[in-house]
This record gives structure tokens, sequence and C-alpha cells, in this order.
């Protein structure tokens, strides 16, 4: 399995503490980088040459809400592209659909118990890296 570059948009503090304590416990060596909303994201993604493989996306933050970051994301010729992963807590089916009119790759319920966000982060991961990831 291939190492990933993740980049996490999420403004909760808790929830990125959480992914990257199901990462090493899973012992999985991906590459995790943050940004704490949609702004901070697309000042990331300007470095073109260091683009992450996948992005998880909060839905509800503060600036721009994910799918405001969504359009953005998916009107760029360069960043189309990769895969965005939904990861959230709103299971609102006006949420979902727009997601997916928009161009996702998945949309992940957050479960409550801990062991049940580990096992989705670590089936949503060997996803991920046995997927053929274009890089432009």
């Amino acid at each position: 399995m291939k190492n990933l570059k993740i980049l996490l948009i999420e403004d909760d503090m808790i929830e990125v503490m959480k992914l990257k304590r199901a990462t090493a416990s899973l012992e999985l060596n991906h590459h995790i980088s943050e940004a704490n909303n949609g702004e901070d994201a697309l000042k990331l993604l300007e470095q073109k040459d260091n683009l992450p493989d996948i992005i998880l996306l909060d839905l509800n933050m503060p600036k721009i809400n994910g799918i405001e970051f969504l359009k953005i994301l998916k009107a760029d010729e360069r960043l189309r592209y990769i895969p965005t992963i939904i990861l959230t807590t709103s299971n609102n089916q006006r949420d979902l659909l727009e997601c997916f009119k928009i161009g996702i790759a998945g949309y992940i319920l957050k479960p409550l118990k801990y062991e049940d966000y580990v096992s989705k982060i670590e089936k949503l991961f060997a996803y991920w890296s046995v997927n053929e990831l274009i890089t432009v």
C-alpha cells in the first residue's frame, strides 16, 4: 500500500486530533496536512508541486463551507481531479445530493463510537492506497 498525502479540511481541532490518533493507532504512515477552513485549504492548494492525493472535507465550516469549497475546487483545471471525500456529521440528504452533483469521491458519516470511526478511516485509507491516482 502506498502512503497517501492527505489534506484534511476541518475546523474542529478535536476532529483533527481524532483522525491523527486513528491513523497512528492503525500504524499508517500517511502524511496528513491540515487546513482549518476552505480559505486556508485553497492557499495550501496553490502550491501546485505538492498537491494531496486525496482531500477529506468537513461540510460545516466558517468562511467557506464545504459545498462552496467543492465548487471552487471543481472549477479549477488542476485541482478538480483530486478525489474529495466528505467526512461529516451531516446526514442531510440535500447536502449529500448536492455534493455528488458537484463531484465527490465519497460521503462518510462520522460515527459516534470511536471504534467505528477508526474502522471507517481504516477502510477509507486502504481503498485510496490501492487506487491509481492522477498526478497533474
